[in-house]
Formats: structure tokens, sequence, C-alpha cells
């Protein structure tokens, strides 16, 4: 990968949700083959290490999925689920992490100006310095990602290693998977794998195989490989994401009409003062100072 620097494609709370004007940059992605992981859970720790995040109480209630979900101070979980297929026990294990759409529903619901950007190569962040802990943005997320951490009061999640990719460099669980289930480059290359890591599981005998790169979020940076495409909900992946239409419904028609209002309103009691402002208010003329007071 070559270095890229950190040029921001929309941020939240803009009026209108436009992108900014900005040179072209190539999409990064994450490559996610679901059939050949192994659950070693190397990508976890890498993540925790790299982004120092200390460790989290677990319990154990009978799986070896560390946490039930994503945390705010765990962004990288390896779902195990166990499914009876055409009459045996298929264990399946996906990488859980965000998405990084390239229509961000996160963005789209977060009401904080810049706390949460999306930068030219595709990458979706939460600035912290900006952020005020409303947790819109996990309403507006369709793999339920962002989370709250009560300690700082702001919201977290994966970045996709943004500090080691701007620089060239691989993400940390990459770096750290043993069995090249993860892969890292641009979204062409990415979606060029796995279309023929796909091929090959359709001639294994997985007729259903596909790569699960939902349109209905315009794509995502993280695009996965799945054995089993017709029941993406398996992997705990929904089977058609969208940006809720509430979400939109705010952010497209509302919240600008909102601030026409507010200039309309403005205009008018300018309009009001000029036209009405010194209607009413009568000279007296000079005062005679021997005229006796009422």
């Amino acid at each position: 990968m070559s270095v890229q620097s950190l040029e921001i494609r929309r941020s939240s709370a803009s009026v209108w949700g436009s992108p900014s004007g900005m040179r072209s940059v190539p999409t990064v992605a994450k490559y996610i083959d679901t059939s050949t992981c192994i659950g070693c859970k190397a990508c976890e720790v890498a993540c925790q290490e790299w982004n120092d995040l200390p460790p989290l109480s677990t319990q154990q209630v009978g799986t070896y999925q560390t946490l039930p979900t994503l945390d705010a101070g765990f962004w990288n979980l390896i779902r195990f689920d166990e499914r009876e297929v055409e009459g045996g026990l298929m264990w399946l294990m996906r990488k859980d992490q965000c998405m990084h759409c390239a229509e961000p529903g996160c963005l789209e619901a977060c009401p904080a100006p810049g706390a949460i950007v999306q930068y030219a190569n595709g990458i979706v962040d939460v600035n912290q310095d900006n952020c005020i802990g409303c947790g819109y943005c996990e309403t507006g997320c369709p793999f339920d990602v962002p989370k709250f951490h009560a300690k700082t009061g702001k919201m977290a999640k994966c970045t996709l290693c943004v500090d080691r990719s701007s620089v060239g460099l691989e993400p940390a669980c990459v770096k750290a998977c043993p069995t090249g289930c993860l892969h890292f480059g641009t979204k062409e290359d990415m979606v060029a794998l796995g279309s023929l890591r796909v091929d090959q599981l359709k001639k294994g005998g997985f007729t259903t195989a596909a790569l699960y790169d939902p349109q209905g979020v315009g794509g995502t940076s993280v695009v996965t490989v799945l054995a089993h495409a017709e029941h993406p909900e398996w992997y705990g992946l929904p089977r058609d994401p969208h940006v809720p239409l509430g979400v939109k419904f705010w952010k497209k028609w509302l919240r600008p009409i909102g601030f026409l209002a507010i200039f309309g309103a403005i205009v008018g009691a300018f309009g009001h003062h000029l036209y009405h402002g010194n209607k009413g208010h009568v000279d007296p003329g000079p005062v005679d100072p021997d005229e006796p007071k009422a």
C-alpha cells in the first residue's frame, strides 16, 4: 500500500451532506475469508495491543467467543456460531468489526459537526475531540457497531488502523493473521481476490458461496467471503442492510429545512426592524422649563 494523506471526503452534521472537493484516492478495503478462519483470535489480540485498549472482563457462558458483542474497548471480535447444515454440525466463524460503509449510517445520524469523518480512502473514523457521546451513530448503523465508552463519554469503534494504513502499512489484525484469511489493499483488488475465492468454494461444493459487499450501504470497505451466503444471518450479518429511513429523512430534508427556517426568521426579523423600527416613536420636541408638570 502506498502512503496516503488523510483528506476528508465527508464529515458529520454538514448541512447538505455533500462531498468536499478532493483529489482522487483509491478506496482501501479489508478482505475476510470466513471459510479459512480458525478462530485463533490473533487478530483480537493485535487490535487490543496496537490501539492500547485494556483487557476486558470475560465470563465463560459455554462458547469460545470472547464477548457477546463488540464493545467500546473491544473493536474486533471473532464470532463463533454452531449450525446444523444438512444433518451435520458446522462451526461458522466471522471477524466482526466496523464495516466502513461507503454510505455510513453513523455519519448520517451524528449531529455533532466533524465527530465522524469519512476519509478520501473510504475509512470511517470517530473524531474523539468532537464527539459528544449522544449515541445517535449507533442507531444509524445497520451493523450495530459504534459503542459508548462509559469512562470517556465518547463513542468508539474500529478505525481500520487508519494510522497504519495512511502510511502504507496493513492493519494490525491483518498483520497478525496466521492463515491468510485476512488481506488488505485497494477495494478493487480485494473484490477480485474475493471473487476468485468464491469460485473455488463453488467448485468445492459450496454452491451458494458469495462475496458480502451490500449495496444498500453503497458497499463496504470490509468485503467478506461467505460459504453460505444465502444465510448471512448465520454469520451475524444483516441480509440487506440500509441506513434507517428516519436518519435519511432527517439528514436530507428536515435538517436543511430547519436551517432555512432559521435563516428566514432572521431575515424576516431584520426586515421588520428596518420597516417598522422607528414607527410609533414620536419626537416630543423641546421641553419648556416653565411649563408645569402634569
